[in-house]
């Protein structure tokens, strides 16, 4: 028998030994997918989901990796992301919880007119919220965080100056509770996930839209009309309410020292990333517009209470809707305000 010199031998011991520890970290390396509806320059996708993601792995030690998928690559669409999430087709998702409507009828509170003001003071109060008063609405999830936009505002086709100026007018709404204020308010609200505005912009499927500045970039927004009407006063004319949500079974299956990877990026933490990247879109949105030489409208604070006025049975409704399923509206929208004026110190 023809011995192998020791060196060799060796040798091919070590290369074993280092194939098998390649082995044993690439059984330890677990890929995330996330699945989000929005084109990857997008605000939130940039600036706070890539992030996340980059930090998520960082901290892992390379034993996470999140896959992203962008403007729904894995199909279905954007009112499906959070059962996509729930049901495991994918590990984790972001998307609008008014994409859904009355499913999460507790956390809609933060929907109503003139509730919010910056982006990242409502997304640290909707946390609290949530996990105070509507951690049931999540139960299927292991949620991640939730949050809201800035403060929202009208892009019109034909200006906006008023009360009277939006009477009939064709505008896009991106959930039940902003439906019923464009109504109210004297609109012919059209709902639509937010991909969509583009092209019902482009074909004249609707006169305008309601979203926040941070969003317009990506949507040809400021190419496509030409005026903007903003509020005077701390309080936007609306927001809307997003969950960034993971599936329970890929969380469970973690181990612990990956586990505490995903809670210590979750809550409050998140939240504010992603609060924080909405504030900083809006700027950047706005900055757009007035380049481009859009007119810019704010209404002063005596033609703001007027619409306050008009709108605030919207509030009313949505308590008598939420009474129904044994919900005091009253008591959580005085939570919601208490928690809003909190982070706004």
């Amino acid at each position: 028998m023809k011995l192998i010199p020791r060196r060799t031998a060796l040798a091919t011991l070590g290369a074993v030994a280092a194939l098998a520890t390649a082995g044993t970290a690439m059984a330890q390396t677990v890929t995330l997918r996330l699945h989000q509806m929005l084109p990857p320059q997008a605000t939130i996708p940039a600036k706070a989901i890539v992030p996340w993601a980059q930090k998520v792995e960082a901290e892992s030690g390379g034993k996470i990796k999140v896959q992203l998928f962008h403007a729904m690559q894995l199909g279905g669409a954007p009112p499906q992301l959070f059962d996509q999430a729930k049901d495991g087709v994918v590990d984790i998702t972001w998307t609008v919880l008014g994409y859904t409507p009355g499913r999460f009828p507790k956390t809609e509170v933060f929907e109503l007119p003139f509730m919010s003001s910056s982006a990242e003071a409502s997304s640290r109060a909707i946390q609290e919220y949530v996990e105070k008063f509507a951690a049931d609405e999540f139960k299927d999830v292991k949620l991640i965080a939730v949050h809201t936009h800035g403060p929202g505002l009208f892009h019109t086709k034909q200006p906006v100056v008023g009360l009277e100026s939006l009477r009939g007018m064709k505008i896009r709404g991106g959930s039940r509770i902003i439906n019923n204020m464009l109504t109210k308010l004297g609109a012919t609200p059209v709902g639509m996930p937010v991909p969509a505005v583009t092209e019902a912009l482009s074909k004249g499927v609707i006169d305008g839209t309601t979203i926040p500045w941070e969003v317009t970039p990506s949507l040809k927004v400021t190419e496509l009309v030409k005026n903007h009407t903003t509020f005077a006063g701390k309080e936007g004319l609306y927001t809307q309410t997003f969950a960034f949500s993971m599936n329970k079974a890929s969380y469970e299956k973690l181990p612990p020292d990956l586990k505490k990877v995903i809670d210590d990026n979750s809550g409050q933490v998140a939240a504010a990333l992603f609060g924080k990247a909405m504030d900083d879109g809006d700027k950047a949105g706005r900055e757009i517009a007035v380049k481009a030489g859009n007119k810019i409208t704010e209404l002063e604070l005596a033609e703001v209470q007027r619409w306050k006025r008009t709108a605030s049975t919207v509030e009313t409704d949505w308590v008598n809707e939420v009474k129904a399923k044994g919900i005091d509206g009253a008591k959580l929208a005085s939570e919601a305000r208490a928690l809003i004026a909190k982070y706004n110190k």
